[in-house]
């Protein structure tokens, strides 16, 4: 089963609810065949989203979503269900359109890279966000 974690909230109208963060995390974490474990995933604003960008990958200034895999190896722990996949962090005021911002962030936590691949994470992200 996957545990989605919930910090803050996004403060916006329309923003997706718990059951739909859930599932397109769960479609997003499918891609790579995981389907247990825990996610948490944090809304913060653009000073505290700023401060992660240029701390983690030397950029200055807000950007919308930063994830952080917990396990860079790719070798997740066991039972499946207790593995900590990693944190997705969005800045709403970046954002815009925050499911989306959760797919991508999804995504970068099971390895891909949309800027190092040839377009297949953004082409699955699109996919993914085509389903409704």
């Amino acid at each position: 089963m996957l545990e989605v974690e919930i910090i803050g909230t996004p403060g916006v109208a329309g923003a997706p609810l718990a059951a739909e963060v859930e599932r397109l995390l769960a479609f997003a974490f499918a891609t790579a065949g995981i389907d247990a474990g825990h996610v948490a995933l944090e809304y913060v604003d653009a000073q505290r989203i700023a401060e992660l960008n240029e701390e983690y990958r030397g950029k200055e200034g807000p950007t919308d979503v930063l994830s952080f895999p917990l396990d860079e190896t790719g070798v997740l722990g066991e039972p499946p269900e207790a593995r900590e996949l990693g944190d997705i962090i969005i800045c709403v005021a970046h954002t815009a359109d925050l499911r989306e911002a959760i797919v991508h962030g999804g995504l970068h936590l099971v390895g891909m890279d949309h800027e190092t691949d040839e377009g297949e994470m953004l082409a699955v992200q699109a996919e993914i966000l085509s389903w409704g």
